[in-house]
């Protein structure tokens, strides 16, 4: 689970922001961002006095750094808090600063990324720029054909997308060292699509799940060369534009925008993301994805880790309300940034924290327990 937003920051210290505060913690300031709120007293299905328990908990000793809830298409909980944080450096690298959060941070959403270039995908075959997900992957990349073999010819678009190549591929994790792994290796070469589809065969495409950030920069490289332009920039205009946001940041590795962990965003419009899929494209009066693309790209696709099954970038899970199974969609990151959406509960939760480096099942705890105490604070309707 650690390669999906298990891994943690061992908890820093965190201070208090908010001290019981039961009569009016929690409740979201109406901002110009397109976000309807509710007040303390509209949604009765959600236990404000429970998230707020919650969040004093979180306050008081976790490095998590906000906790939104929408519900019915509004925001109803929204708590930030004070921890140390990764801040990207001026030329390279990053710091660990302790920073005061507020609904303006922008926040790293690492591999949350990966879902969000998910959506990209999925409006450049809208737009009939990628013809569909069974591509073959070289017919994006004939400059790679001396790379070209019978097994790897057998891979498609959607296989990148559901992490299925059959690559050998270790993934970044503090276990392998700052160098002693594939995704450092990718950044470092010089053409980093060469050497992710230079690595060995080790099952055919299509038979396991094996996560591969290699995976992402492929889906950057194909969204440059469709489009025209970077991946950033081209979601910039077709994805966060329509949605209302307007301060988002997206590095760029070697020229390509890093689709596997790079986006920054507030929490705000990482739940803007979340109605998205759970309104199946649709933002107030505007299709921004095919409602046929959220459908495909959320559905099961292979068994993945933890229980969880894999879409095309998104996790699918379920969890226990009460004795009955709750399935969610999720975007999950490294550190415990989190998108979970839930469709029969219309609700979403978005998390930002800064556990990076801590893969202990205590960390895990930590952040899965915050999804778990909004649903034991959500009824459920009827």
């Amino acid at each position: 689970m650690s390669l999906l937003g298990g891994a943690a920051l061992a908890p820093l210290t965190a201070r208090r922001v908010y001290g019981g505060l039961s009569d009016g913690c929690g409740i979201p300031v109406a901002q110009d961002d397109g976000w309807p709120v509710a007040s303390v007293t509209e949604d009765k299905l959600i236990d404000r006095d429970a998230l707020c328990r919650m969040a004093d908990r979180l306050a008081a000793n976790t490095n998590v750094h906000a906790v939104l809830v929408a519900h019915g298409g509004r925001l109803v909980f929204e708590r930030y808090f004070r921890g140390d944080d990764e801040i990207p450096g001026r030329f390279y690298g990053h710091r660990v600063e302790n920073v005061t959060f507020d609904a303006a941070t922008l926040h790293n959403l690492k591999s949350v990324s990966k879902s969000v270039a998910s959506l990209a995908v999925g409006i450049a075959i809208d737009r009939g720029l990628i013809r569909g997900v069974n591509e073959p992957i070289f017919s994006f990349f004939p400059e790679l054909s001396d790379l070209r073999t019978p097994e790897k010819d057998r891979i498609q678009l959607l296989h990148v997308l559901g992490m299925s190549m059959g690559l050998e591929w270790v993934e970044a994790t503090p276990a392998t060292g700052d160098y002693n792994n594939d995704e450092a290796r990718m950044h470092m070469a010089w053409d980093p699509c060469r050497y992710v589809l230079g690595l060995p065969i080790t099952a055919p495409a299509g038979q396991e799940f094996f996560y591969n950030t290699g995976a992402l920069r492929l889906v950057s490289a194909i969204i440059r060369k469709v489009t025209g332009r970077p991946l950033d920039e081209f979601a910039h205009a077709a994805l966060f534009e329509p949605l209302g946001i307007t301060n988002a940041e997206w590095m760029r590795v070697r020229g390509d925008t890093d689709a596997g962990g790079g986006l920054r965003l507030r929490p705000r419009d990482m739940a803007k993301i979340g109605q998205l899929i759970l309104a199946g494209g649709r933002w107030k009066d505007r299709q921004i994805v095919s409602k046929a693309w959220i459908e495909t790209s959320t559905a099961p696709n292979l068994k993945a880790t933890d229980n969880q099954l894999y879409g095309y970038l998104w996790w699918l899970g379920r969890s226990r309300l009460n004795g009955r199974d709750i399935h969610w969609v999720g975007a999950l990151g490294r550190g415990g940034q989190s998108i979970r959406i839930v469709q029969e509960l219309d609700l979403i939760v978005a998390v930002t924290a800064g556990y990076y480096q801590d893969y202990s099942p205590r960390a895990f705890q930590v952040q899965y327990g915050v999804f778990r105490d909004v649903l034991r604070a959500t009824s459920l309707p009827g």
